[in-house]
């Protein structure tokens, strides 16, 4: 019986291994994070998306508190297996606007910028020629979309943990929010039928 019980505990471990050893993250800023979770969330091959904060100096940002210097971010667990990187950071370039230098859609401010924040030089290569093939495709306009070190992630948590899931908690305002902030308007005159929401 032991016996039994320490192989299926065995199995179980080697199989939860497994299953993170095939996942990974990145984390991308567009502006509000709950549309960054819902748009990512809907993406085969993404596991989990986590709003947050990063970028900045502060210790455990708030949202509704002192989150200077960080932007609002999401974390983004993915099976590489069935989602590249690439494909992510294309998914990624049609649910921002790359050329807003004040923050995302109705969103202004240093913590609405879009970024995308890359964990090692292979990530910043792809990221770079993702980068550059907007470019490529707005010459006259500037991609003023940054990419940056990856630093610490702060999850939201706490008392304002509601942002977590936002859009699937409270779909009427979340809607509301998403179409009186101009996100999906803005966004179909960006990229046309290219834009996924």
């Amino acid at each position: 019986m032991k016996s039994t019980l320490a192989l299926t505990i065995l199995a179980a471990s080697i199989l939860s291994y497994a299953s993170n050893a095939t996942a990974d993250k990145t984390i991308l800023a567009g502006g509000c994070f709950w549309c960054m979770e819902s748009d990512f969330e809907k993406l085969d091959g993404v596991t989990d998306v986590i709003s947050g904060f990063t970028g900045g100096n502060i210790k455990d940002p708030i949202y509704n508190g002192n989150h200077q210097g960080h932007f609002e971010a999401v974390e983004i667990t993915y099976d590489p297996s069935k989602v590249s990187y690439e494909q992510l950071l294309a998914h990624y370039w049609v649910n921002i606007d790359p050329f807003d230098a004040k923050g995302q859609f109705c969103d202004k401010g240093s913590s609405y910028l879009s970024a995308i924040f890359v964990a090692n030089d292979t990530e910043r290569e792809i990221a770079q020629q993702s980068k550059s093939k907007v470019e490529k495709q707005f010459p006259n306009n500037k991609v003023v979309t940054p990419i940056l070190n990856a630093s610490i992630f702060y999850p939201i948590k706490g008392d304002e943990s509601y942002h977590q899931d936002y859009y699937k908690n409270n779909p009427i305002r979340y809607n509301a929010y998403r179409w009186n902030c101009g996100r999906d308007q803005r966004l179909k005159e960006i990229w046309g039928d290219k834009a996924t929401h």
